[in-house]
C-alpha cells in the first residue's frame, strides 16, 4: 500500500501525485491538455518519440520529443473540476506552460466546422474558477501562447479565428440547449444571443479554469479548439481534431525557440524584434 504524506496535499514521499499518478521528471515543462484520453494518444503519435507515463482515471499522460523539443500531454476528462486537479498536480511536478487542445461549438455564423479557434480569454461561466478567486478576475490566455498558436496555424495553412471563448459546466442547459424531455428554464433563452452580441466565438468547458489558475500560479496557458458544431447554422461534424493537435505541437516548438531567444537577450519578456536578433 502506498503511503501518502498528507491529507491536505496527497502525494507520496517522492511526490507522486494522487490523481494523475505522475512524479517530478515524468513530464516536460509544457503540457498539452486535451479533454479526451484518446486525443492524448492521437497527439503523442504526431511526435518523433513518446512514452506512456501514466493512465489513471481520466488522466492519460505521454511524454516525448517533437522536433527536438520536449513535450507532454495529459488528458483532463470533461469539465473544469477535473481540469483544475490536473493543473494543480502537473504544476506541482514542474509544468510551466499549458495548452488546451479541445473541441468546441461555434456561435458565430461565419465559423465553419473544422475551423480552429485560438482563445485570447474566456467568459467564466464555470463553477470551479470562482473557488479560487473573485468572478471579476479575468480569465486571460498568455500573450506568448496565443501568438505561438497563431504562428503555428499560419505556418500550417489552417483556417483559424482568434477571440473570446465561453466556458461552461453544462454541455446542455448551460449552453442554451434544452435538457432531457425538453427541460427548459426562461434564463436559458438569452444565453446564446447575449454571447453572440458580445462577439464571443465559441462554447467549450475548460478554458476559463486553465487560464485563471495559470495566471494565479504564475504560469503560461492558451488554447486551440477545433469546431465540431455551429449553433447558428445548426451543423455538427467531427472535424479538425488532427489540425488542432498539430497546431498545438508546433506552438510548443515555437515557444521553446522564443524562450531561448529571450534567455539569450537577457530580457524578461519575449517580443517580435528578438526574431531579428536570433542569429
Amino acid at each position: 500500500m502506498k503511503k501518502w504524506e498528507s491529507a491536505s496535499r496527497p502525494e507520496t514521499a517522492d511526490q507522486m501525485q494522487y490523481h494523475v499518478g505522475l512524479r517530478p521528471g515524468d513530464i516536460a515543462s509544457t503540457v498539452l491538455l486535451p479533454g479526451d484520453p484518446d486525443r492524448a494518444t492521437l497527439i503523442s503519435k504526431l511526435w518523433d518519440s513518446s512514452k506512456n507515463m501514466a493512465r489513471k482515471r481520466s488522466y492519460v499522460t505521454y511524454t516525448g520529443i517533437y522536433k527536438n523539443t520536449q513535450i507532454s500531454t495529459t488528458s483532463t476528462g470533461i469539465g473544469c473540476p477535473a481540469t483544475a486537479i490536473a493543473i494543480e498536480e502537473l504544476a506541482t511536478i514542474g509544468a510551466k506552460t499549458f495548452i488546451r487542445v479541445g473541441s468546441s461549438g461555434a456561435i458565430q455564423k461565419e465559423i465553419q466546422c473544422g475551423d480552429l479557434i485560438i482563445s485570447t480569454g474566456a467568459v467564466r461561466n464555470d463553477g470551479t474558477s470562482i473557488q479560487y478567486v473573485t468572478p471579476r478576475y479575468p480569465a486571460v490566455a498568455h500573450y506568448q501562447v496565443v501568438q505561438a498558436l497563431v504562428e503555428a496555424a499560419e505556418n500550417l495553412g489552417y483556417r483559424y479565428h482568434v477571440g473570446i471563448t465561453c466556458s461552461t459546466d453544462s454541455f446542455y442547459t448551460g449552453q442554451g440547449r434544452p435538457g432531457f424531455n425538453n427541460y427548459w428554464q426562461s434564463s436559458m433563452k438569452n444565453i446564446l444571443p447575449d454571447l453572440q452580441a458580445a462577439r464571443v466565438l465559441n462554447f467549450e468547458m475548460e478554458c476559463s479554469t486553465i487560464f485563471t489558475l495559470s495566471n494565479l500560479f504564475g504560469l503560461r496557458s492558451g488554447a486551440v479548439c477545433t469546431v465540431f458544431a455551429n449553433r447558428e447554422t445548426d451543423e455538427f461534424a467531427i472535424a479538425g481534431e488532427e489540425e488542432a493537435s498539430k497546431t498545438a505541437c508546433e506552438a510548443v516548438k515555437i515557444l521553446a525557440e522564443w524562450d531561448t531567444q529571450t534567455e539569450k537577450a537577457k530580457t524578461t519578456h519575449w517580443h517580435p524584434s528578438l526574431m531579428s536578433k536570433k542569429k
